[in-house]
C-alpha cells in the first residue's frame, strides 16, 4: 500500500496538501491553547479571594482561640470572631468555586476550538487521501493480475483524450490496436492509466 504517488506532480500535490492539513491542525491546537490561557487568567480574582478568605479565616480563628482564654467573657468574645472566620471560609470557598468554573469554561472552549476546525480539515482532506490510496491499491492489483494490462488499457481508452496524445497511434487507431491485442499499444495505454492514478508501470 502506497501513501504517496510515484509520479512527481501528483506526489508534490499530495505532500503539499498533507503539510497544509498538518499546519492547519497545529494552528488550531495552538490557538485553542492560547485562548485557554487567556480564559484561565480570569480565575485570578478567584485565587485572590480564596487566599484572602483563607488568611482572614485563619487570623480570626486564631484571634477567637486567644479571646476564649480571657476569663469570664472569653466565650462571648470568641463567638463573633468565629462567625467572622466562617465568613472568611465562605469567601475562600467562593473563590475556589470561581476558579473551578473558569477552569471548566477554559477546557470546554479549548476542546471546541480544537475539535471543530480539526474535524473540518479531516473531513475535507482525509477522504481524498483514503480514496487515492484505495484507488492506487486497486489499480496496482488490476495491473498485476492476468489480463490486467488489457483492462487498464481499456480504462485509458475510455478516459480523457488529452492523455492519449503521447501514445503513438498505429494504423486503424488505438481502439482497433487494443481489440487486435497489440501488446505494444496495450502496454502504453496501461501506462497511461497507471499515470492517471499516480503510479508507474
Amino acid at each position: 500500500m502506497r501513501f504517496y504517488a510515484q509520479t512527481p506532480v501528483r506526489r508534490s500535490r499530495q505532500v503539499v496538501a498533507d503539510l497544509i492539513a498538518v499546519a492547519l491542525i497545529a494552528a488550531a491546537v495552538w490557538f485553542a491553547l492560547a485562548v485557554r490561557d487567556v480564559i484561565l487568567k480570569l480565575a485570578e480574582p478567584g485565587r485572590q479571594a480564596e487566599n484572602a478568605g483563607d488568611s482572614l479565616a485563619s487570623g480570626l480563628g486564631d484571634a477567637g482561640d486567644a479571646a476564649s482564654k480571657v476569663p469570664l467573657v472569653g466565650n462571648s468574645l470568641k463567638k463573633p470572631l468565629q462567625s467572622a472566620a466562617d465568613a472568611g471560609t465562605g469567601l475562600a470557598d467562593a473563590g475556589q468555586s470561581l476558579q473551578d468554573i473558569v477552569g471548566q469554561v477554559a477546557t470546554l472552549t479549548a476542546i471546541a476550538l480544537i475539535v471543530l476546525p480539526v474535524s473540518f480539515v479531516l473531513v475535507l482532506w482525509l477522504p481524498l487521501r483514503m480514496r487515492w490510496i484505495r484507488r492506487s491499491v486497486t489499480t496496482r492489483r488490476v495491473f498485476d493480475a492476468p489480463g490486467g494490462a488489457d483492462l487498464l488499457a481499456l480504462r485509458a481508452l475510455m478516459g480523457p483524450l488529452r492523455d492519449l496524445t503521447a501514445v503513438p497511434a498505429p494504423p486503424g487507431g488505438l481502439a482497433d490496436a487494443w481489440r487486435r491485442g497489440d501488446q505494444q499499444v496495450i502496454a502504453e495505454l496501461s501506462a497511461v492509466a497507471l499515470r492517471r492514478a499516480g503510479l508507474r508501470p
